[in-house]
C-alpha cells in the first residue's frame, strides 16, 4: 500500500470563486476530497448552497461553506474574504476561477461597456482578491494561489480577442505576484484550460465542427472535461508543488503543447 502526505490538505482553508459548477466545482471537489475546508462562491447563493450541501453529505459536516459573491464588486469580494475568515480562519488556498465573456466578435466592434466588464472581472477582480487574501498567506509564511487563465492567452483571435488579452494579463499578474510573494513562501500559478466541456464555453464546443477538430487535431483526441482540472488544483494547492510558482500550466490535451 502506498501512503503519502504530498497531497494532504487537511486543515487548509480554500476559497474558490466560480465554484458552483464546471471547472470550479471540480476543483472544489478535489480540494475537499483531500482534506481542505472549501468555500464555494459564485453569484447565486442557491447554487452555492446546493454544492456545499452535497459535499457536506458526502465528506462530512463542515467540509464546505456557501458564500455568494459577484467578483465585479470590490465590496462583495471583501465581504467574501471577511466572512471566510470569520467562519473558517485565515485563508491558505485561493482559486480565482470566476470570469466573464459578454462579447463574441471583432475587437474593432466591442462596446466600451463589454471591454470594461471583461477587464474588470477577469483582471482587476483577480488583483483585488489576491490583495485581500495575501496578508493571511504572508503572515503564515505559506500559501497557494491559482488563477484560471486560458490557452486563449497564447494566440490571437478574431472573435475572442479581448477575452484573450484579459487572460494574458492574468498570467502577467500571476508572475509578478509570484516574484513579490515568493520570499514569503506564497506560490502563485495560472491554470490555462483549453476547450473544456462547460456551460461557459458551450458555444465553442457544442457543434459538429468542434467535435471534428477535437477528434482530428487534439493529440488526446477529445475535448476537456471539468474533472480534468481536479488533479492539477490539488497538486498546486499541496506540498507536491512546493517548488513551483509563477507558471502558466496548460490543460488542453496537448493542443497547445508549445505555448
Amino acid at each position: 500500500m502506498v501512503t503519502t502526505r504530498l497531497f494532504d490538505l487537511t486543515g487548509k482553508v480554500a476559497l474558490l470563486t466560480g465554484a458552483s459548477k464546471g471547472m470550479g466545482l471540480s476543483m472544489a471537489e478535489g480540494l475537499a476530497e483531500h482534506g481542505a475546508r472549501v468555500v464555494i462562491s459564485s453569484r447565486k447563493l442557491d447554487q452555492c448552497e446546493q454544492v456545499a450541501a452535497g459535499l457536506n453529505d458526502r465528506l462530512g459536516p463542515g467540509t464546505a461553506t456557501a458564500i455568494a459573491c459577484n467578483i465585479g464588486y470590490k465590496e462583495q469580494l471583501q465581504a467574501l474574504v471577511d466572512e471566510t475568515r470569520d467562519r473558517l480562519g485565515p485563508i491558505d488556498v485561493l482559486v480565482h476561477n470566476a470570469g466573464v465573456n459578454p462579447f463574441y466578435g471583432s475587437m474593432s466592434e466591442i462596446p466600451d461597456e463589454a471591454f470594461d466588464k471583461i477587464m474588470g472581472s477577469n483582471v482587476r477582480s483577480v488583483h483585488w482578491l489576491c490583495q485581500m487574501v495575501g496578508p493571511d498567506m504572508i503572515g503564515k509564511g505559506s500559501g497557494a494561489i491559482m488563477v484560471t487563465s486560458s490557452t486563449g492567452a497564447f494566440h490571437a483571435s478574431e472573435v475572442l480577442g479581448t477575452y484573450g488579452i484579459s487572460k494574458l494579463a492574468d498570467i502577467a499578474l500571476v508572475r509578478n505576484l509570484a516574484a513579490e510573494w515568493g520570499p514569503h513562501g506564497v506560490r502563485v500559478n495560472a491554470i490555462c484550460p483549453g476547450l473544456i466541456r462547460t456551460d461557459f464555453a458551450k458555444a465553442l464546443w457544442d457543434n459538429p465542427e468542434a467535435a471534428q477538430r477535437a477528434n482530428e487535431q487534439i493529440p488526446l483526441r477529445r475535448l476537456g472535461e471539468p474533472d480534468d482540472l481536479k488533479g492539477l488544483a490539488v497538486f498546486l494547492a499541496s506540498d507536491a508543488s512546493s517548488y513551483i510558482t509563477g507558471q502558466a500550466l496548460t490543460v488542453c490535451g496537448g493542443s497547445r503543447m508549445w505555448s
